[in-house]
């Protein structure tokens, strides 16, 4: 029995399923979690003492790798100053002042602990904002596991056994409306059923929770029109593209702008930390200038903020970061599109960035269905050969690869080769 197995046999007697997050007990996958110890630049060292190469970047936001000097030696010096006050400080003010005067439409910004903090909060704003109740979200978009968003959700929910959850009572889902992404009608539809009952409209801007799903060519300007229309408040969850597609995000990206923007741990370089920000007139709504509460003991804390402050310093005077990792994936994921489309087995790649996914499905994957119909056995056998040969993939169909800049083309050459191996044996 290795390490891992031992470790996790103990964890599965005091902790539900072994994990704090379902899909790190890669149950989909029929494997037994490795349990890290360790990271460092592109790798991750198991309790065994194996190494991966880590395409999961604890779920996106180590996009300058594990372990950065500049981060590492910002967070020693936070901490030699006390790990936790309560009370109001100089770093969370820069934090907010390096966000709002970079990133278009952030004129104000709230700091929070958690992506699922962010939105649950972002989307109470929205609705005291508009003195509406209801919401639209797509199916297949996961935003965190607070109530009223766990409604045909994507991320580890679509490979748990957990259509949705329990516990969450249907008073809390009444005013969630579902529309299906990159489709636009199906919104408008929902517009014009509910014209002044909508506060919001929450969408990835790239669904990647599903996956990695890309909008097509006028999805989110389509969404920018309609909720100009109808006066709902435009939401993108950046939790995942957030200061990953470029440092202003899918707004930027795809030039599309926002009422209001979730982000999570990549503002904290990794560390448990979330934020919400947008126009003005809608954060003013928040107390103790206005109505709507929020509050959080940990929000701001001096030693995340002192980590995402390094890391999102770095990008800002680096901008070519994104223009070399963007070049990177482009490149990377084309590879392994080119290894696909010379193999018998079904499949297809889907990618925007550094961001990307392999389906294993015959068809084109836009949505959540079409991502549904993908072999999910099929992808636990590419996991497990990858994790043989040493390479860390999300351990689950409906998640996304994620790269950093520390990621070589060496390295990447090396993965392409194994790929090529399972494809084309």
């Amino acid at each position: 029995m290795t390490k891992s197995e031992e470790i996790f046999k103990r964890a599965k007697k005091v902790i539900p399923g072994g994990v704090n997050s379902p899909v790190r007990a890669f149950g989909s996958v029929g494997e037994t979690p490795r349990m890290i110890c360790q990271a460092d630049g592109a790798y991750l060292t198991d309790e065994d003492g194996f190494r991966y190469l880590d395409f999961v970047c604890s779920w996106g936001p180590m996009i300058l790798g594990h372990n950065h000097p500049a981060i590492y030696e910002a967070v020693v010096k936070a901490c030699e100053k006390g790990l936790s006050y309560g009370a109001a400080t100089r770093r969370e003010v820069e934090m907010a002042e390096l966000i709002c005067s970079s990133v278009p439409n952030i004129e104000m910004i709230r700091m929070v602990n958690s992506g699922t903090e962010a939105v649950m909060s972002a989307i109470r704003a929205a609705r005291g904002y508009t003195g509406r109740s209801k919401i639209i979200k797509f199916t297949g978009c996961y935003h965190g596991h607070s109530d009223a968003l766990l409604v045909q959700a994507g991320s580890g929910v679509m490979t748990a056994g957990i259509p949705d959850s329990a516990g969450v009572p249907e008073g809390c889902t009444k005013d969630t409306l579902s529309a299906v992404y990159n489709d636009l009608s199906s919104v408008e539809r929902l517009f014009e059923a509910f014209p002044e009952e909508i506060a919001a409209l929450i969408v990835e801007p790239v669904g990647a929770n599903m996956g990695v799903v890309p909008p097509e060519k006028g999805f989110l300007e389509g969404l920018r029109l309609l909720c100009s229309k109808f006066g709902a408040v435009l939401i993108f969850d950046e939790v995942i593209t957030g200061f990953r597609l470029g440092f202003t995000g899918a707004q930027g990206f795809f030039q599309v702008d926002a009422d209001l923007v979730t982000y999570g741990k990549i503002i904290g370089a990794g560390m448990p930390v979330g934020a919400y920000g947008g126009k003005r007139e809608i954060m003013e709504c928040v107390a103790p200038l206005g109505p709507v509460y929020q509050a959080g003991t940990l929000s701001g804390n001096p030693v995340a903020m002192a980590a995402g402050l390094a890391q999102l310093t770095i990008l800002k005077e680096h901008p070519e970061l994104y223009r070399e990792l963007n070049e990177k994936g482009e490149w990377f994921y084309g590879e392994i599109r080119r290894i696909v489309e010379r193999s018998e087995i079904p499949a297809v790649v889907n990618s925007c960035g550094s961001l990307g996914c392999i389906f294993f499905t015959k068809e084109p994957v836009r949505d959540y269905e079409s991502a549904k119909r993908s072999d999910t056995s099929r992808y636990a056998a590419y996991f497990s050969h990858m994790l043989s040969h040493g390479i860390y993939l999300a351990p689950s169909q409906f998640e996304a690869m994620f790269l950093s800049a520390v990621h070589t083309r060496e390295e990447l050459a090396g993965v392409l080769e194994l790929a090529g191996e399972f494809f084309i044996p």
